[in-house]
């Protein structure tokens, strides 16, 4: 499993970056009075927790698995069924910002659409990576290697795809409400990928 080994490592390294989107949810301090926004950074940070875990377990998984002498066939079982978790996960948290609707502030529909509409394109992505994993050739090692090389290459797009609508979305008084609940800081104590 020599050749496929550092490949899955890259893969591993890559996929960490896509836990530091969904973390990004999570808001970095300070207090706010505003009911509306509490409320809304609430039902958000709530939904998100659960998926948070789910995408965190996916990628223990795709790691465990790269760092086992795992054969092909075992690889591409595990990382399919990673990708599909994922976007499952990331389609959820699209949908509950977009069903938490518009934060109380300014320009706070635009925040809301953009990362929706960021959120359930990852979501796409994930389950393209998932039907690119599901199409390699496990028979030859060699072919598979490139495969999931050409896979860790999109799955390093895809981490830094910019979790930009996030980061706007969360700017000021939403991350600051968002920072504040217990959901969103238990969301963001989960160790990522990474260390």
């Amino acid at each position: 499993m020599e050749g496929t080994d550092p490949v899955n490592k890259k893969l591993a390294a890559a996929l960490s970056g896509g836990a530091v989107l969904v973390l990004a949810l999570s808001g970095c301090g300070g207090d706010d009075s505003n009911d509306k926004l509490n409320s809304w950074a609430k039902q958000v940070c709530d939904a998100v927790q659960p998926q948070a875990k789910k995408i965190e377990s996916a990628n223990a998984a795709i790691q465990k698995q790269t760092s086992d002498n795992s054969s092909p066939a075992d690889v591409r079982k595990t990382d399919s069924k990673a990708f599909q978790d994922m976007s499952a996960a990331y389609k959820a948290i699209g949908d509950a910002v977009d069903k938490a609707g518009a934060p109380n502030v300014d320009g706070g529909e635009k925040k809301q659409q953009n990362a929706v509409k960021e959120l359930h394109k990852i979501s796409s992505s994930y389950a393209d990576l998932k039907t690119q994993v599901d199409k390699l050739d496990t028979g030859d090692q060699g072919k598979f290697a490139e495969g999931l090389k050409s896979v860790a290459g999109e799955l390093s797009k895809l981490s830094q795809s910019g979790s930009d609508a996030l980061k706007k979305l969360e700017e000021g008084d939403v991350g600051k409400a968002m920072s504040e609940q217990e959901s969103c800081k238990s969301a963001s104590a989960t160790p990522s990928a990474s260390s």
